[in-house]
């Protein structure tokens, strides 16, 4: 009896301890000179946010990590303008791409939209510049907004998408398949 009361608070035990653990698969992990980068896979919906002028909007939400896997910090900066982007191949739909305020966890990786609240859309450049120490991260999320300037039913259904945040020596880059190959946005700077 003992050792059946023993199994059963091992299991409850270890169950919990692996419920409490966060497994993520990323879309897409590189690393360059120490520096770790992780992307998300998308979440999203029809987009709610003031709507005038366009028609069929939705988002997608990504999240990425920046992993700092060298002995100095180094310091993140990263930039979208207000600008929106047309789609190839898709007439008469745009994207637009933004920071979000939100602070992104990996305990929000469950939730819809990553836990995202703030997607009213933004008609001004976002930024986000962050220390990163050494052996430290940073998580932070990039909205992207769809839309169509004419109300037809072409390209309506945007669940393809994949993102994600590229280093090319200290430049960032983004990029959206199939919408935008790379967008220059940001530098990682290995401070001394």
């Amino acid at each position: 009896m003992k050792f059946i009361l023993f199994l059963v608070s091992f299991l409850l035990t270890y169950a919990f301890a692996k419920a409490q653990s966060i497994d993520t698969d990323w879309y897409s992990e590189t690393e360059h000179n120490g520096i770790t980068i992780q992307n998300s896979f998308p979440k999203g919906g029809p987009y709610k946010g003031p709507t005038t002028d366009h028609f069929n909007h939705s988002y997608l939400v990504f999240f990425t990590r920046v992993v700092n896997e060298t002995e100095n910090p180094v310091e993140l900066t990263l930039h979208f303008s207000a600008d929106s982007f047309a789609i190839p191949n898709s007439p008469n739909t745009f994207v637009k791409l933004f920071l979000p305020p939100d602070t992104m966890t990996l305990a929000k990786q469950p939730l819809f939209s990553y836990g995202v609240t703030a997607l009213a859309s933004l008609d001004e450049s976002t930024q986000f510049q962050r220390k990163i120490q050494s052996n430290g991260d940073c998580l932070f999320y990039v909205v992207a907004i769809f839309y169509q300037t004419r109300a037809d039913a072409w390209s309506q259904e945007r669940g393809r998408n994949r993102a994600e945040l590229v280093m090319k020596g200290q430049d960032l880059f983004y990029r959206l398949l199939p919408q935008v190959e790379n967008l220059s946005c940001g530098q990682i700077v290995v401070k001394k």
